[in-house]
């Protein structure tokens, strides 16, 4: 598995559109409006790969401050789910977050999720709240 930043508005881009609708909206009856995808422009998108080129699963970061990235939009194919292909995202992130001089990572999680994200040593920092219909909690990790 090979993870790489890729850039908004690229074919590339179009294809975690469609992996992130697939895993996180469409179970909901949720869709992408133009404006939510819009606002992606700024953000720092990443793709896992297999060895044959295929899309695994992808992220998004988003700068909250100088110091503080946001995790959002964590989508890995349903048949690749436990497979690995979610750690080497976060990793990825994790990496580019200390080369640029962020200290922390934040993110909202979905129930079902928190455990993967307690593995890789993210802290739960709120109360449980709901997000698109879902129970969620605030988890951080710094560096």
């Amino acid at each position: 598995m090979t993870v790489i930043p890729i850039d908004f508005g690229t074919p590339e881009y179009d294809e975690t559109v469609a992996i992130r609708y697939d895993v996180l909206r469409k179970p909901l009856g949720l869709d992408f409006s133009i404006k939510q995808l819009e606002k992606e422009w700024e953000d720092i998108h990443f793709a896992c790969y297999s060895e044959r080129s295929e899309m695994l699963g992808c992220l998004i970061l988003t700068k909250v401050d100088e110091l503080t990235l946001k995790m959002r939009q964590v989508a890995v194919k349903e048949k690749l789910q436990g497979a690995g292909v979610g750690k080497a995202l976060v990793e990825a992130s994790e990496a580019y977050a200390q080369i640029n001089n962020f200290s922390t990572i934040e993110l909202n999680a979905r129930k079902n999720a928190i455990p993967f994200y307690e593995r890789l040593g993210y802290e739960i920092v709120s109360d449980s709240f709901t997000e698109v219909g879902i129970e969620h909690r605030k988890m951080k990790k710094k560096f």
